[in-house]
């Protein structure tokens, strides 16, 4: 990561990035993050990733078929995720679309854009454990460029709100 933070600079403003998925906790982050943003002043960048792993090029037409479809499933989320936080905070998020691994695309998305300076992520509940991102990001924790918050998915809008 090149990018110095410039989050608290003049003329600029702190922002938090949110992993858009499709998980039950997913919404816990966009609370969290909305309270957050309203409460520092800040914003929220919402980013959705598309798993484009198994798209086989011998089948381009098909190929373009599925990154459309995916897009839109991508966009639907991001409209939902969206009017969630504008419906908390009346904020609006910036929103971002992007394909391939997701670990990748997180990094990428904050070293170009020097707001942002937290991540923030929602655990799952359940016995399986906390998540694919998260678990693919502890291994990276101790080196990760901006402080990653972990939600509980468990939290309801008030404990939220007591921490937010």
């Amino acid at each position: 990561m090149s990018s110095q933070r410039r989050s608290y600079e003049q003329g600029h403003k702190p922002k938090c990035l949110v992993v858009v998925d499709d998980t039950a906790e997913g919404d816990r982050a966009v609370y969290y993050a909305s309270r957050w943003a309203v409460r520092v002043g800040g914003g929220v960048v919402m980013l959705r990733v598309i798993d484009t792993g198994d798209r086989n090029q011998q089948w381009l037409g098909v190929a373009d078929i599925m990154r459309a479809e995916a897009e839109e499933i991508a966009n639907a989320a991001l409209d939902r995720a969206s009017g969630r936080a504008n419906g908390i905070a009346a904020i609006t998020p910036e929103r971002v679309i992007r394909e391939g691994d997701p670990g990748e695309q997180i990094l990428d998305v904050i070293d170009k854009d020097v707001d942002i300076a937290m991540l923030v992520l929602a655990a799952s509940a359940g016995a399986e454990g906390p998540g694919p991102i998260i678990t693919l990001l502890a291994k990276s924790a101790g080196t990760f460029p901006i402080p990653i918050t972990v939600v509980p998915g468990s939290l309801s809008d008030i404990d939220l709100d007591s921490l937010s």
